[in-house]
């Protein structure tokens, strides 16, 4: 680690393996939730700028005093293809940390999204480049660049604690975030439970019934109907 504790920054995290990560990617954020028991998914606050988003990688962490970026910048020189830049900004709604340059800079060297529990500013010229991001406000007031702030330590973010290289998966129905020795766990049951949902889903197209096993008894248990369906 270069610095010192509460102004520094420390190496990349293990992650998983890149065809892990990838094939996360294609994985719904609300089906990787369940199977890890909904947890590890970011707080509706955080939003992506597009409803086309798709990210998948390994998380880059910052955090930063609210309303500064210098970390940030830091966090670019050492970014890696791929990686997903999760940034602890505290929330605060009054100074956009990023915008369009840091965004040039950030697709320059391959960054493979953002996510920022603060603001951002620039909203229809980042969405028109492509790049992918998720942010908690707009603002169009600046930021400073004085720090302090801490890169690849463990962050909060949207509720969720991160760890450098942790895998993150965000869609538009948000972010999940995956410690990297569950990762193959998560993408085992995550594809099982989308092939589950796959099969509910003919089952209702064909006989417009939801076969929901559990409900019946449920709703027994409180009055509502008999063991057999019957009212």
């Amino acid at each position: 680690m270069t610095g010192v504790p509460g102004f520094c920054v420390a190496p990349h995290g293990a992650t998983a393996d890149r065809a892990t990560i990838a094939a996360l990617g294609e994985v719904p954020v609300a089906a990787l939730g369940d199977v890890l028991g909904r947890r590890g998914i970011m707080d509706a606050g955080i939003k992506p700028l597009s409803d086309m988003t798709r990210i998948a990688g390994p998380a880059l962490t910052v955090e930063t005093r609210p309303g500064d970026n210098l970390m940030l910048h830091a966090a670019l020189k050492i970014a890696r293809p791929g990686d997903i830049l999760v940034v602890n900004g505290h929330g605060y709604a009054e100074a956009a940390v990023w915008g369009m340059l840091m965004t040039h800079t950030a697709i320059a060297v391959q960054l493979g999204g953002l996510i920022i529990d603060g603001a951002l500013r620039d909203r229809q010229e980042i969405v028109a480049s492509g790049f992918a991001a998720y942010t908690r406000w707009i603002c169009a007031a600046g930021p400073h660049k004085d720090g302090p702030g801490q890169v690849n330590l463990p962050v909060a973010c949207g509720g969720v604690a991160v760890r450098s290289g942790d895998v993150i998966v965000g869609d538009a129905d948000g972010i999940v975030v995956i410690a990297a020795e569950d990762a193959g766990f998560a993408l085992h049951k995550g594809r099982a439970k989308v092939a589950a949902e796959d099969r509910r889903a003919r089952e209702i197209n064909e006989d417009g019934v939801l076969h929901q096993g559990w409900l019946i008894p449920t709703l027994s248990k409180m009055g509502l109907f008999g063991t057999d369906g019957a009212q």
